[in-house]
């Protein structure tokens, strides 16, 4: 049941997800996690600065009821789930642009005036490095 991947900085989206909260797939049948995993991949070649955020896949990240999500992890740092994204270009940069900062920062706490305004709204979730818990 798991696959394993090197620990390193990764966005890992849900290739299952529905396309929006109304639709599961596009007029074409795609799903909206697969829009979003092909626009994350065309951005990340597109950009330098993406170079070292792995772009991870797998079905399903049990968020159904919040649309094209992703989990933000790196080893040592808190881990973030954000969804409710439009599987396009504009919201796989804004993910790409948090991760860059992501990956800049200690454990993983962006200060606020550096997210790009395509993630905010978008968090669900965050969840503590394995063997730590977070302050408040």
């Amino acid at each position: 049941m798991l696959i394993p991947v090197e620990k390193a900085l990764s966005v890992v989206a849900c290739n299952t997800c529905r396309v929006s909260a109304d639709a599961r797939e596009d007029a074409d049948g795609v799903r909206g996690g697969a829009m979003l995993v092909a626009a994350l991949e065309a951005a990340k070649a597109a950009d330098p600065r993406y170079a070292d955020v792995a772009i991870q896949q797998m079905p399903c990240l049990f968020s159904c009821s919040e649309h094209c999500s992703v989990h933000l992890r790196a080893p040592g740092k808190v881990g973030y789930l954000l969804g409710r994204f439009t599987p396009d270009a504009d919201a796989a940069r804004a993910i790409l642009d948090y991760a860059v900062h992501y990956a800049d920062s200690a454990e993983g706490r962006v200060p606020f005036k550096d997210w790009p305004q395509g993630i905010k709204g978008h968090f669900i979730a965050r969840t503590p490095p394995e063997g730590y818990l977070v302050e408040a």
